[in-house]
C-alpha cells in the first residue's frame, strides 16, 4: 500500500510544483506537508488557498486509495473547504483520513495546518467524496 502510493504520489507534477511531500502513509490516513514558498503565496504574504486545497485533495484522495483493493485508483468527485484562517507559518501540513469507504463513494475529510515557529493552526477544513476506479481489464 506505502509503496503504490509513494508511486503515485511521485507522478503528481503538482506536488512536485509545490514541493510537497508524503510524510505519513496509514490505512484510512495520509499525512502531506508542503513549504509556503514565495511562488505560493497570496498577496497578503501568507499560504494562496490554492495551495491549501492542494494538499488537502491529495491527502484525503491518498487516505482513500490506502482502503482500496490493489490495483483500483480514486478521483476526487467533489470537495468543499471551509478557510479558518490565515496560511501563516514556513509550512502547510494536510492530514486526509477516511470517514466512510463504500463500494461506490468513499466520503473523506482533510484538515490543514499552518506551521510557523513550532506553532500549530488549523488553517481549513476539507470534506470530500472519492469514487473508486476499477482497474482497467486488457
Amino acid at each position: 500500500m506505502k509503496d503504490t502510493i509513494a508511486d503515485s504520489f511521485a507522478k503528481q507534477t503538482m506536488m512536485v510544483t509545490l514541493g510537497a511531500r508524503l510524510d505519513r502513509v496509514t490505512p484510512g490516513q495520509v499525512i502531506i506537508t508542503a513549504p509556503v514558498s514565495e511562488g505560493s503565496r497570496q498577496q497578503h504574504g501568507v499560504a494562496h488557498a490554492a495551495l491549501t486545497f492542494a494538499l488537502g485533495d491529495s491527502a484525503a484522495g491518498y487516505s482513500a486509495l490506502t482502503l482500496m483493493p490493489e490495483g483500483y485508483e480514486v478521483m476526487t468527485t467533489e470537495m468543499k473547504i471551509n478557510l479558518l484562517a490565515p496560511g501563516k507559518g514556513d509550512r502547510l501540513r494536510a492530514t486526509g483520513k477516511v470517514i466512510k469507504s463504500g463500494r461506490r463513494l468513499v466520503v473523506v475529510t482533510a484538515d490543514v495546518h499552518a506551521i510557523d515557529e513550532g506553532r500549530e493552526t488549523l488553517i481549513a477544513i476539507l470534506q470530500g467524496t472519492m469514487i473508486p476506479l476499477a482497474p482497467e481489464k486488457t
